[in-house]
């Protein structure tokens, strides 16, 4: 079977080579960048060609060869690109953090008669079927926490941090305002608030702030309180919330002394391409915590699910590539295997957890790829 890979970068890559190691598939990944698929080329052997995808067009037309297409592009080319798959009648498996919501393709997806999974990484993806996966188990539930973070292993300033993947979703997520649910209504706050210090075996005390990460979850899952933080080492936060209050992370054009118009997002991504790069050498971490509680009184239950990842320098893979590459990767085999058989339409994460011994068979492929999700239940009082 056929599968084409849109998207050479540090995700992408990984999710071709996962793939490319089953003999029963014939892999193509695709991206505009030479340089990327010369890598691609050199460490996977699979096909590559070379194509701007940002045209819509030269997406369907790339797709209509494949079986399934998995979309490892950057959130800003997410919804187009996802429409041109769903145009070339395709099978669909997304990891892009798009700003809008996928799911206002889901009519066409049902008329194309074509199944789309979207959302799926590490969070969201592994959160939303994880946290969907404990509600199973445990009822009703009363409280939803996501933490989550990839990190350099090596604190340096100014910024103590490296990005993972495109430096301009992780900017998107400092700038968009995430949506929680408090007392049963969902409630928006800004980004970069409610700042606490949580404390992680092994790795030391990190700090978790608001940034909009619980996605469709808030629709589907039926749980009065949920909220996600992203975690950084201490400080990152100040820092960044200075950048965006005095602008510089604004998408609005300013108008230079000389006339010209300069967009203070794009300098500023370009001053941080730098010192925010992470190079294959790097050692970085992710680390997630999902904590659901729910029950009746008096027996309320805790179930709390951890990760936490390094990067391979062996094989030259990024926890954040592993962590978010891999589930990609196995769902789109499971897709393929008809061992996943979801209806047309655009899907989020969460209904993965919906097909009895999928999250166990995904959870176990994972620790066969050496990214452990422990899982610890307990009796609990409900958060105040």
């Amino acid at each position: 079977m056929k599968v084409a890979v849109l998207g050479s970068g540090r995700v992408g890559w990984v999710i071709a080579r996962d793939l490319n190691e089953d003999a029963n598939l014939k892999v193509t990944v695709i991206d505009r960048s030479t340089q990327s698929l010369e890598r691609v080329s050199r460490r996977v052997g699979c096909a590559t060609v070379v194509a701007d995808l940002s045209n819509p067009g030269v997406v369907a037309q790339l797709s209509s060869d494949a079986d399934l297409v998995v979309g490892a592009l950057p959130g800003a080319m997410g919804l187009s690109t996802m429409e041109a798959v769903i145009d070339a009648g395709k099978p669909y498996v997304d990891i892009s953090f798009m700003p809008e919501d996928p799911r206002e393709l889901d009519s066409k997806a049902r008329e194309r008669g074509v199944p789309v999974l979207y959302d799926i990484g590490i969070a969201p993806g592994m959160s939303s079927m994880l946290a969907t996966h404990a509600a199973k188990q445990i009822g009703v539930v009363r409280h939803l926490s996501i933490l989550v973070g990839g990190l350099p292993n090596v604190r340096t300033q100014p910024w103590e941090y490296a990005a993972p993947f495109s430096p301009a979703d992780v900017v998107e997520e400092y700038v968009r305002p995430a949506r929680m649910r408090v007392g049963g209504h969902i409630t928006m706050r800004p980004a970069l608030s409610g700042i606490e210090h949580v404390d992680f075996p092994g790795i030391g005390t990190l700090e978790a702030f608001h940034t909009d990460g619980l996605r469709s979850l808030i629709d589907t899952l039926d749980c009065p309180s949920m909220e996600e933080k992203t975690l950084r080492w201490p400080g990152h936060a100040d820092k960044i919330r200075l950048l965006r209050d005095a602008g510089f992370l604004s998408k609005e054009s300013v108008e230079m002394p000389g006339g010209e118009l300069v967009c203070p997002r794009d300098l500023t991504l370009k001053l941080l391409e730098e010192p925010w790069r992470l190079d294959d050498d790097s050692d970085e971490f992710t680390v997630m915590r999902v904590t659901v509680i729910g029950g009746k009184e008096p027996n309320y239950s805790r179930v709390v699910w951890n990760v936490a990842d390094r990067s391979d320098r062996t094989r030259k893979e990024t926890s954040m590539a592993r962590t978010t590459g891999f589930p990609a990767a196995i769902l789109a085999r499971m897709m393929l295997d008809g061992s996943l058989k979801l209806e047309p339409g655009v899907n989020p994460p969460e209904t993965v957890a919906r097909f009895d011994g999928a999250v166990e068979r995904l959870l176990s492929e994972l620790d066969s790829r050496g990214v452990h999700y422990s899982r610890q239940g307990s009796s609990a009082g409900i958060p105040k």
